[in-house]
């Protein structure tokens, strides 16, 4: 599944995987940085939601749901925004670390013309 943005055509498969790669290395980078590495800290959840721009009845809206679900999110609970948990793949319960991996997927995201945010909560 490809899609275009700003000139330039991408691989919705291979952003899916950098966007993993990103989110983990941060997420993996402030483990290290606040906690030596280890699981340590509040125990939470992070991900990230993108909300489509485009209507989903037009042609532009069921594309960009196409792309989006190809990214591998999941429709939320509204069935009006997409979700990705854990974009970073963590194996910890530190939210702090997961966060910080869905920030940088979010800001990745929001980069190629989505609207992506990240978002976390206590467990």
């Amino acid at each position: 599944m490809n899609f275009e943005h700003n000139g330039h055509i991408y691989d919705a498969v291979e952003i899916a995987k950098a966007v993993k790669l990103t989110a983990s290395a941060h997420g993996q980078k402030y483990l290290d940085d606040h906690y030596g590495g280890k699981d340590e800290g509040p125990c939470g959840f992070a991900w990230v939601t993108i909300k489509p721009k485009h209507k989903g009845n037009t042609k532009l809206g069921r594309e960009e749901r196409k792309t989006i679900r190809a990214l591998g999110f999941k429709l939320d609970w509204t069935e009006k925004a997409f979700e990705l948990w854990n974009p970073a793949d963590l194996g910890v319960q530190n939210v702090e670390s997961k966060y910080a991996g869905a920030r940088a997927a979010a800001v990745m995201l929001t980069d190629l013309g989505f609207n992506a945010t990240a978002r976390d909560r206590l467990d």
